[in-house]
């Protein structure tokens, strides 16, 4: 039974941190605008960043995630789960849209970091 137990763990294990290699997942806890492109859907948005103004001030999570610890990790986790789910299941829109909350985040940095020009 210990055996068993054993196994079935180990298989568990391996299977899991194959998993977690494989979709480089551990890259999304990073603030890397290279782990944007690590899906191929967003390449063009990704190298569009590349040759817009904000490259040289802003990086993805920057506009794309809330500034505050406990929000930016908990949009990341929801993120992570629905684009798992949309990929693994392949149910997602194309062209790729983004969430009426996610468009929120979005308009809300926009407004921080641009307050000297929208502040009336």
């Amino acid at each position: 039974s210990f055996v068993v137990l054993a196994v079935l763990f180990g298989m568990f294990a391996g299977l899991g941190g194959f998993t977690v290699h494989k979709a480089k997942a551990l890259s999304y806890l990073s603030n890397d605008p290279e782990v944007c492109a690590n899906c191929h859907i967003m390449q063009p948005q990704y190298d569009g960043w590349q040759k817009s103004s904000h490259h040289a001030v802003a990086q993805c999570v920057d506009c794309h995630l809330p500034h505050d610890f406990l929000g930016k990790y908990f949009a990341k986790a929801v993120n992570g789960y629905h684009h798992s789910a949309g990929f693994t299941l392949q149910n997602f829109a194309e062209p790729i849209m983004i969430k009426e909350r996610n468009a929120e985040i979005l308009q809300e940095n926009c407004e921080r970091c641009h307050a000297d020009l929208v502040h009336d």
